[in-house]
């Protein structure tokens, strides 16, 4: 990649990252007010809002984060598979990508329920405390693979040891 597209990758993943981060924390904030509020129409429009978010800022910016990290990975010096630390926030972003898509499910649920009806929530307390827990773990993890990419832990794995081998040889 040239320097340029590097940068402009750069900043595309960072910029759809921290989105998705952002959303994420508003999703939150739906959850919380929906477990909590006993404002009915409040608590109803929590999960129709938590819904069209799911669907339509929080998935999209999750699939853009995976694909800008790829471009960037497979674009640089970093390489996909020679540090520890790339693939363990290949693997968290995989994993959030899977659970967030497993629980797009839950959140129509609930939303297609405050939708259509007189919503109760104490009917639906146990999966309106799973949406709160679930965001809060979400959130964990994104911090995590922020902080993977800021402190870049040492550890190039047998792979990047042997191209780093083969570059040093080359030079």
């Amino acid at each position: 990649m040239t320097r340029t597209i590097r940068k402009l990758a750069l900043v595309s993943h960072i910029a759809v990252s921290v989105g998705w981060l952002g959303s994420v924390s508003v999703f939150l904030v739906l959850a919380i007010t929906g477990l909590t509020s006993k404002d009915a129409p409040l608590v109803r429009a929590s999960y129709l809002s938590s819904d069209l978010i799911t669907r339509f800022v929080i998935l999209p910016l999750c699939i853009a984060a995976l694909t800008t990290g790829l471009i960037q990975s497979l674009g640089t010096a970093w390489g996909l598979f020679r540090n520890y630390w790339v693939i363990a926030k290949l693997t968290l972003t995989l994993v959030g990508t899977g659970l967030l898509l497993l629980h797009t499910r839950p959140i129509r649920y609930l939303a297609v329920v405050a939708a259509e009806s007189n919503f109760d929530s104490a009917e639906h307390r146990r999966l309106q405390i799973q949406l709160v827990a679930d965001a809060a773990a979400a959130i964990v993890l994104l911090l995590v693979t922020i902080g993977l990419s800021v402190y870049k832990p040492r550890g190039l794995t047998p792979y990047g040891w042997r191209k780093q081998r083969e570059e040093r040889a080359g030079t």
